[in-house]
């Protein structure tokens, strides 16, 4: 595989000198009230070049960090149970008025219990759509059937959905076995029922000892506010197993990577349960599964995403809409986990995993699963394909992990808080100045046709990921912009996280 940017990828073309190492030391030397002042005199000098009024807002940005959230307790849980195909994953979406839950007219689409965020009137609760529920199930509908009834346990109401078309069969007859030895309260929800004349099987299903069933039709929507105004009075104020979460949510971490890399495996040993379906068969994971996990000391939220099997515009039905949502949950995330085998070498998908994780401008720690598999053969090509093919993400954290035994999970915190700890880094505005006048001193920019470009002034307007602007005075060099890049990373210390450097090139001010 081709080395990623391998032209220079760092700047690297810039000697590095013995004063390059003293660069650091000047710069703690320095007091913030020197390098404030540096600072301003170099704002001062930009009132003589033309400023758009976009550039007022980048040089006004606030850069105080963030204080920690409260906690507060967890939301309660309602759960969605029925057997295969009666339209949970639909009704969930209208609940929750997205498309999060993958759909298909298939049954078996959704095999994971997974968890979304709802509101109803004013009431925050957790909604979580759960796998079709059989009773004589075998192989990974056995455990499919087992992760329904383990949401029931841990929900404090649930809404069993039958299809209202076709009334109940013997196995809704063994649901309604199953949720009347868990004793939670439970409301049915007749799906599919579109007229009136479809109302006969719905009034059939008080046979069923649950009560009042509610006529719904997820695709349209009717009938939905009945049974969410029932069971929102029916739940407590909050989770009976939730416990204290940050009142901003835990910090949200996604387990990125090819199918069959061990990120479901992971998952169950990080929550010490069977959290998620593992089968050897590749693609279990459809819908991303949120799980909140003590680690470290500090509670986090999980989400397993889909294993990516290729491009997007190759992928079609659930796999298509799976790959989606692994990138919504990206995108939801904070840091990323990306997962790779050390059994197997670097893919292509696995770079281009990690990229889309880079370029959604998550932190990102890398875990090399299956270590204990490691042979000192492998291990010498492994480390091969790392230099050629991962040159790109140096600056992610490395953990060496065994999802099968859990070995060296205890490692993945500390590599989480140290890329989020980076990913929401501020450098003071006149640190950063100074950086880059002991920079361009020691290295100045090449001239080119006879003109030599000029950093004027420089701002961080936002963190998470850092990002950097620089004013200058025309064009510089893609090299020269990476060896700033790869200096400010050395300097403060950046690893974890993509930076980001941009540039706004203005012009002197015409003299009236």
């Amino acid at each position: 595989m081709a080395r990623h940017d391998a032209d220079t990828p760092d700047g690297e073309e810039y000697a590095v000198g013995p004063e390059d190492d003293q660069i650091a030391e000047r710069l703690a030397a320095m007091s913030d009230e020197e390098a404030d002042a540096r600072a301003q005199a170099l704002r001062s000098g930009l009132e003589d070049y033309e400023l758009e009024d976009e550039d007022a807002l980048l040089l006004d940005a606030d850069g105080e960090p963030l204080d920690a959230p409260a906690h507060v307790a967890a939301p309660p849980v309602l759960a969605i149970i029925g057997r295969p195909n009666v339209g949970k994953s639909t009704l969930v979406n209208r609940i929750t008025r997205s498309r999060e839950a993958v759909v298909e007219d298939v049954p078996g689409v959704t095999r994971d219990r997974v968890s979304y965020d709802a509101e109803w009137n004013g009431t925050d609760f957790t909604i979580v759509d759960t796998g079709g529920w059989e009773k004589d199930a075998r192989g990974i509908h056995r455990r499919v059937a087992d992760q329904a009834e383990l949401a029931v346990d841990e929900a404090d109401a649930v809404v069993f959905v039958v299809d209202g078309t076709v009334g109940a069969t013997a196995v809704d007859e063994a649901v309604v076995r199953m949720l009347r030895r868990k004793k939670k309260p439970v409301f049915l929800v007749a799906n599919k029922v579109d007229s009136e004349a479809q109302m006969i099987e719905v009034h059939a299903l008080w046979n069923l000892g649950l009560g009042r069933p509610y006529p719904v039709s997820a695709v349209h929507g009717t009938g939905t506010g009945d049974v969410l105004d029932a069971a929102v009075e029916a739940m407590p104020e909050t989770a009976q197993h939730g416990g204290l979460v940050p009142s901003g949510g835990p910090r949200r971490v996604a387990l990125v990577g090819r199918p069959n890399v061990g990120k479901s495996s992971m998952l169950n040993k990080l929550a010490g349960s069977d959290r998620v379906v593992v089968d050897p068969v590749a693609g279990t994971t459809i819908d991303p599964v949120d799980e909140h996990i003590e680690l470290g000391g500090e509670t986090w939220r999980f989400v397993d995403t889909a294993g990516i099997r290729r491009r997007q515009h190759m992928a079609s039905g659930s796999e298509y809409y799976a790959m989606l949502r692994t990138q919504r949950a990206v995108d939801k995330a904070e840091v990323a986990v990306a997962l790779l085998s050390v059994d197997e070498p670097i893919s292509e998908q696995d770079v281009r995993i990690i990229q889309m994780a880079v370029d959604s401008g998550r932190a990102l720690v890398l875990a090399y699963n299956k270590w204990d598999l490691l042979d000192d053969e492998r291990r010498y090509y492994l480390e091969r394909e790392v230099k050629r093919d991962l040159g790109h993400v140096t600056w992610a954290p490395r953990v060496n992990v065994s999802a099968r035994t859990g070995w060296h999970k205890d490692k993945l915190a500390p590599a989480l808080k140290t890329s989020l700890d980076n990913w929401e880094r501020r450098i003071p505005t006149g640190k950063l100045n100074a950086f880059l006048g002991e920079i361009v001193a020691a290295h100045p920019h090449p001239v080119r046709g006879g003109k030599q470009p000029r950093i004027l002034f420089a701002t961080q307007p936002s963190s998470r990921p850092p990002k950097f602007v620089l004013f200058t005075t025309g064009f510089l060099d893609p090299g020269y912009r990476r060896f700033i890049q790869r200096r400010l990373r050395e300097t403060f210390d950046f690893s974890g996280t993509p930076i980001e450097v941009s540039m706004r090139v203005r012009e002197r001010r015409r003299k009236k």
